[in-house]
């Protein structure tokens, strides 16, 4: 039976891989960059689908949680990439994943073991000890073939492009997903990877704990409370990037899940990232800063960060109200993003998020 991991289109009208390649590149530099530095991430511990007791329990220990068993994939499995191949999946005994999120999906499906290699995005603590197929941020199609692989996951935003197309046309299988932007994609995702590897029913089991989790996380979410807006702003101090996310950042579907409104999109930012500007601050006028954890370092902490032209004007700098999540979890939607909601609704609403002190509930971690 063919499977397919993306609506019905034909290969024809789909833009060839280099053109949306370039389209993603320069986000993808941006947002790549959080997985450099010292590993990091977050995970959760536990058994079976129960919900983790909070975010503060949970203690962001760097670790993907799999199904309880190991699954037995049932191949070969007939699959369509996201750039109009049909793959055959007929062995999954030496995965190389291409990007973090989904390096974290074929764990917590239970066939980590599976894994030979890494990028530089899977800063969690089972993969660490991988052998890197990536320089820098871009894929070494070199590195990727001298480990044999029997199955090559990538994402359409993985580059260069023709890194991509020699590990194909070296005879590997390779599949391209569409990443996952928003909580809606995350079901879909998920089944997409299991059925990839022949593990549909892994698939729904993993599906339906994510779920659970979630559910569970939004209703911690004081009935009481009014919507803050929040600004998600990317920094990077050491290559003097500072940026304000807009509708198209990621991190709107987080934000409106925990309650939140996404002050960037809501003042009107209708791309990706905009530069910071006073103005764009003022025009946003958050009530708290979301940032990814090692960008907060990189800028000197809460101090470094009202520095920033504009941020201690915001309501949120005044009241030094900010928002940090571990870089290698904030925008991976999958299996962990439970914790990332759980951070955000701890830390909005908690004690931690109304500190005068401007300190995170995960304020360590990720990659930078």
């Amino acid at each position: 039976m063919r499977t397919r991991l993306r609506p019905s289109s034909t290969a024809a009208r789909r833009p060839p891989l280099s053109a949306r390649f370039r389209l993603g590149a320069a986000l993808l530099a941006v947002l790549a960059v959080a997985a450099c530095g010292t590993d990091g991430g977050s995970g959760s511990g536990g058994n079976g689908g129960a919900p983790r007791a909070s975010a503060g329990a949970a203690a962001h220990r760097d670790r993907v949680e799999p199904l309880a068993g190991k699954p037995s994939p049932q191949l070969p499995a007939r699959v369509e990439s996201a750039d109009g191949h049909t793959v055959t999946v007929e062995d999954v005994s030496r995965i190389v994943p291409l990007t973090g999120s989904l390096s974290e999906l074929v764990f917590s499906l239970g066939l980590g073991d599976h894994v030979v290699a890494r990028d530089v995005t899977a800063t969690f603590e089972q993969a660490r000890k991988l052998p890197l197929v990536t320089r820098a941020h871009d894929v070494s199609a070199e590195n990727v073939l001298s480990l044999r692989p029997t199955l090559v996951l990538a994402e359409s935003t993985t580059g260069p492009a023709e890194a991509i197309e020699q590990i194909r046309d070296a005879g590997v299988p390779l599949v391209i997903l569409d990443p996952a932007k928003s909580l809606d994609d995350v079901d879909e995702r998920i089944h997409a990877v299991a059925r990839t590897l022949g593990v549909p029913g892994a698939g729904e089991e993993l599906a339906r704990r994510t779920d659970e989790r979630l559910a569970a996380e939004r209703k911690k979410i004081p009935a009481h409370a009014d919507h803050p807006r929040v600004a998600f702003l990317y920094l990077r101090g050491t290559a003097s990037v500072y940026l304000l996310g807009g509708a198209e950042s990621g991190a709107s579907s987080l934000l409106e899940a925990a309650g939140a409104v996404d002050a960037g999109k809501e003042s009107g930012l209708r791309k990706d990232f905009t530069a910071i500007t006073s103005e764009a601050l003022a025009k946003a006028a958050p009530d708290a800063i979301l940032v990814m954890s090692k960008g907060l370092d990189s800028v000197g902490g809460v101090d470094g960060l009202l520095k920033i032209p504009g941020v201690a004007e915001t309501p949120a700098g005044l009241d030094r109200r900010v928002v940090a999540v571990d870089d290698g979890v904030l925008l991976n939607y999958g299996p962990r993003t439970d914790e990332v909601l759980a951070t955000l609704v701890d830390q909005l609403y908690g004690e931690s998020a109304s500190s005068a002190g401007g300190k995170s509930a995960s304020g360590k971690g990720g990659e930078g």
